[in-house]
């Protein structure tokens, strides 16, 4: 071949080698999002989704590219009713939809339900869900945004042991695998505290009427509830200690009850107090113009955890970008090598095991209708 001709030559083949990448990558990716979108726990499954949108709605906006290649997002939703049988039908479905990765579930007995099925397909999960045994199932595809409820646990029973003047401690969960995992272990806290627990109890995720949970707190005289219930059933056992004269009693309860509604539900009891690995929106330096913007997009703040789906959309995209492809295995290698800057949280990176590197636990407190930041810590 004559020399003037070689530099054509390399000029040609690497050109074919950038269509030849850019023709593997598709015109648009799906991105699964697996949520509770019914039921009680609406609201908070409702936030992580618009989380999830507001950030795809963004990158589509900034032209989001692969490799040079312009690739717009696409959001598919399954609701799974906050119920482990109908996470495996909300998992098949995205599975079969030809996801890249799933933003899901809320609750860990769904997302322990459903990992299977993601870990087929080398699916991505990543779970806001907190329960231990989600990382421990030996799938390469289990990945968690937060801290997990062994750290939670130790937050829950040791602020309650110590930080708050309690003497009689009671420790009731909803009868959730969540729910009655954390309250064993923040009982175990408690005890290890030196404290006494002179009632435990197990209900389940639905009671509202709490009769005959009042009546045993009164004969036992408790001063302390800790409890794994959700929010809205921490609402109406308020309601109905004050109206059985119980106001000295202090609420320390787990993520269940870090929502916005609940502040405003509180009054005539003592104090009510909330761990959480979600931490708030406003305690990040990005938190104030992500407010901003999900204020606009959706006319009022964040439910519960929407910012760390924002950011985990933000954490996918970058993975894909690194890796130059939108094939799920490729992205899960790449997403377990990551260590990025996420534009609310600050930082997300996955430990081998797909626990979150960067795990912390929150106290709060209801002060003035609205929840106040006591303390935080990773090791508690």
């Amino acid at each position: 071949m004559p020399n003037h001709l070689r530099p054509l030559l390399v000029f040609a083949t690497f050109v074919l080698f950038i269509l030849a990448g850019c023709s593997r990558i598709p015109d648009s990716v799906k991105i699964g999002v697996a949520q509770p979108l019914s039921g009680p726990l609406k609201p908070m499954g409702t936030d992580m989704l618009d989380g999830v949108q507001l950030a795809v709605n963004e990158l589509n906006a900034a032209n989001f590219n692969i490799h040079g290649k312009p690739v717009r997002l696409e959001v598919v939703s399954a609701d799974d009713k906050a119920s482990p049988g109908e996470g495996k039908i909300a998992a098949r479905k995205l599975v079969d939809a030809g996801v890249v990765a799933v933003v899901g579930h809320l609750n860990s007995g769904v997302s322990i339900a459903a990992a299977p099925i993601y870990a087929q397909g080398s699916i991505p999960q990543l779970a806001i869900s907190t329960k231990p045994e989600f990382t421990r199932l030996n799938l390469a595809t289990t990945l968690r945004l937060v801290a997990n409820d062994d750290l939670q646990s130790k937050a829950l029973g040791s602020f309650a042991a110590t930080q708050i003047g309690g003497t009689k401690f009671a420790v009731v969960d909803d009868g959730s695998p969540y729910g009655k995992g954390l309250a064993d272990l923040a009982d175990e806290q408690i005890r290890l505290k030196g404290q006494p627990v002179v009632l435990r109890k197990g209900l389940d995720d639905k009671t509202t009427n709490f009769a005959g949970l009042i009546s045993e707190l009164r004969s036992t005289g408790a001063d302390v509830f800790v409890t794994t219930l959700a929010d809205f059933q921490v609402e109406a056992l308020i309601d109905q200690l004050v109206r059985a004269g119980l106001t000295k009693i202090q609420i320390i309860g787990s993520d269940n009850i870090k929502t916005s509604s609940l502040p405003k539900a509180v009054r005539g009891i003592a104090a009510v107090y909330a761990t959480s690995p979600i931490v708030e929106t406003e305690e990040f330096v990005g938190g104030r113009a992500f407010l901003q913007k999900f204020r606009h997009a959706y006319g009022h703040d964040p439910v519960y955890g929407a910012q760390y789906a924002y950011d985990a959309i933000y954490i996918l995209c970058a993975a894909m970008k690194r890796g130059e492809s939108v094939d799920p295995e490729k992205v899960l290698a790449e997403l377990k090598r990551i260590d990025a800057l996420a534009p609310v949280t600050n930082n997300i990176r996955f430990k081998p095991d797909g626990e979150q590197f960067y795990g912390v636990v929150s106290v709060y407190k209801v002060r003035g209708g609205r929840w106040e930041a006591v303390t935080r810590s990773d090791t508690w």
